[in-house]
């Protein structure tokens, strides 16, 4: 997205309009049985583009912040606001009692899913095509792999192997420890990203923003990234309606709604992503799109299992053998793409057809 220095009217009207939206669904009760009540129709069809508007608009806010600031502070910046975009829709689904209880585990996975195989894929081919090759920090891709196996094997694979709970779950002192485990890792990351090397994630594009705005466009930015969230918060209880409907609707498998979920949250920042490879930016495509990944685990895991608490709801974890296959897989052929520093074409395609495969999966199980 670029950016100037004068905030466009979209970015805080979107937002707006989706609190008033939420004002007047709040007044008529909107329900399930939306479709047979005029009102509930049209807020209904007003409520999914409000909120992938409101949803650019925090992400629009999140990379001026990003710009402001630079890298890699800027790039965080942008990830969190998208982790909390996530946490939104999948804390509403559950508060309505419309979720599954593999909700969160099928979320997390297409969000993974989506950003190892499509989004980085999605980069690395534009790029390619453009550039034929490129180059990028393998620290930093060593840093980001080795954190997403990790990451990934707790909080995705490992619930598969153990006995305290029955099946695919992790017992209350099991996720305790997990959570624990999973935000320190995240922090430890976040430490070593922002303060002692930094110069793994600036990439060769670092210092070429210009000038940087004023503290009062800072503050601007910040005020509308907190209204297009909170915009976005709100909407999300209304889309959990919708969204559980529709799939069951359609016939889909329940796990539908984690990618819908996912692919809702994550648009806007693969556009980013896209954009910055195609001027030549690989790094920092690789640090909106590995960052989030392991925002994803790192944030989102622990804010559920802390929700889950109050709430009481079963929450399965643990990835059947199919979609571990697909994680291995995708991981091991990460591992291999990121190993020399330079990417082309035929890595852009090999990660594409692995998200092909698991996009098709998920709708033909």
């Amino acid at each position: 997205m670029v950016h100037s220095t004068r905030t466009p009217v979209w970015s805080w009207l979107v937002p707006l309009v989706g609190l008033l939206l939420f004002a007047g669904a709040t007044a008529i009760g909107f329900r399930d049985d939306f479709a047979s009540n005029p009102l509930g129709l049209v807020t209904a069809t007003l409520l999914v583009p409000a909120l992938i508007g409101a949803v650019f608009a925090a992400v629009y806010h999140a990379e001026d912040v990003a710009h402001i600031t630079g890298e890699p502070v800027g790039t965080l910046v942008l990830t969190i606001a998208v982790t909390v975009i996530e946490l939104a829709l999948i804390v509403s689904l559950m508060i309505t009692g419309k979720a599954t209880p593999t909700l969160v585990r099928d979320t997390v996975f297409s969000v993974v899913m989506i950003i190892t195989s499509g989004l980085v894929g999605l980069c690395i081919l534009v790029g390619g095509l453009r550039y034929r090759e490129q180059t990028f920090d393998v620290t930093s891709a060593k840093i980001y792999l080795a954190m997403l196996i990790v990451l990934t094997t707790l909080t995705l694979i490992l619930p598969n192997y153990t006995s305290s709970a029955p099946g695919h779950f992790y017992s209350e002192s099991q996720l305790i420890f997990i959570s624990i485990a999973t935000i320190a890792l995240y922090l430890v990351f976040l430490f070593t990203q922002t303060v002692l090397h930094r110069d793994y994630f600036n990439g060769e594009h670092a210092g070429r923003e210009g000038a940087a705005p004023s503290e009062g466009k800072l503050a601007v930015s910040i005020f509308f990234l907190c209204v297009a969230l909170g915009a976005v918060v709100l909407l999300a209880k209304l889309f959990a309606v919708i969204a559980t409907a529709g799939v069951a609707a359609v016939g889909a498998p329940a796990s539908v709604t984690g990618v819908i979920v996912a692919l809702i949250v994550l648009t806007p920042e693969a556009i980013a992503a896209v954009r910055a490879a195609s001027r030549d930016d690989l790094q920092r495509s690789l640090n909106l799109a590995l960052g989030s990944s392991l925002a994803t685990i790192g944030l989102t895991i622990p804010a559920i299992a802390a929700a889950n608490i109050f709430l009481q709801k079963p929450l399965i974890l643990g990835l059947d053998p199919r979609d571990m296959t697909l994680v291995v897989m995708t991981l091991a052929a990460s591992m291999l793409t990121f190993g020399t520093g330079r990417t082309n074409v035929l890595f852009g395609f090999l990660h594409l057809v692995i998200f092909g495969t698991f996009l098709f999966l998920a709708f033909v199980p």
